[in-house]
């Protein structure tokens, strides 16, 4: 076994724990004969007669010790973690199912025409890749969330600007929702990204700058892309209301999405942004 699918195999095994550790025991119908409860969550043996599979095989999957398990399985012990189906569908992918892609293409060398598309929009938007990294970025993006020009290439990664940006920090009012749905997106990303080095420097440098990464990230949580709401205190112009909407695969190329900053309908949004056309 190569060392990649080792590294995938043991995320896997941590990813499960991790489930297993957050399930409620009171919630679980399970006729538990294995004495008084010393860890948080339900115990392996419990998740085992759950999935109808032995509590030596299943101690092996989550120590990364399984080669490979058949879909039908891995299927039972999803049902028995009861997870979301976000989860479930990563799960998959971990087991090397539902087609996972491999391709890892150049995402920095994006189409200029990128650049002049998004400038011609009246909301803020971003291009950015599957580390988060912004390849591309409007004036409205550089007042609603950062000053991308003040920024070295290197450190324009959205996830990064989250918990590290102190300004972003402090005007943005769902701090918590966003970052949760942030790096919930990026695990995801990184979860499937076994062979790119950039994610494990990354994640080892943000868990030394940020103890709130670092206590998120153990927690494995992950999340698709999907519309979420970010709320921003302009010091200027005053409070602001969007949708973050995401269109992804630009072009073809997988590791490419627009981001747009779309008013939120009912709010006066779309008049406090004519302060940024004057």
């Amino acid at each position: 076994m190569d060392t990649l699918e080792n590294e995938k195999i043991k995320i896997l095994g941590d990813f499960l724990k991790s489930r297993r550790e957050r399930m409620k025991p009171d919630r679980i119908e399970i006729a538990s004969r294995f004495g008084r409860r010393r860890t948080p969550g339900l115990r392996r043996e419990e998740v085992a007669q759950l999935a109808g599979v032995s509590i030596t095989w299943y101690t092996w999957l989550e120590q990364g010790r399984v080669a490979s398990v058949s879909r039908e399985v891995i299927e039972s012990v999803g049902r028995a973690l009861q997870l979301s189906s976000e989860e479930h569908l990563h799960l998959l992918r971990l087991a090397n199912y539902e087609g996972e892609r491999d391709n890892n293409p150049n995402a920095e060398e994006i189409n200029p025409a990128f650049q002049t598309l998004i400038d011609q929009l009246n909301y803020p938007a971003i291009i950015a890749n599957h580390r988060t990294e912004v390849l591309a970025f409007n004036r409205m993006a550089t007042e609603i969330i950062t000053d991308f020009h003040a920024l070295p290439a290197a450190e324009r990664v959205m996830t990064r600007l989250v918990f590290r940006d102190p300004n972003l920090r402090k005007h943005l009012m769902n701090w918590k929702e966003f970052s949760d749905y942030t790096l919930g997106v990026f695990r995801l990303n990184y979860d499937h990204k076994t062979g790119d080095r950039w994610f494990k420097e990354f994640v080892q440098q943000m868990c030394l700058e940020s103890e709130e990464f670092q206590t998120l990230w153990r927690l494995h949580n992950v999340q698709q892309k999907k519309a979420v709401l970010y709320t921003f205190d302009h010091p200027s112009a005053g409070r602001l209301f969007f949708e973050l909407n995401s269109f992804s695969n630009l072009n073809g190329n997988p590791d490419l999405h627009c981001c747009i900053f779309t008013p939120i309908a009912g709010t006066d949004t779309e008049q406090r942004l004519e302060y940024f056309r004057k």
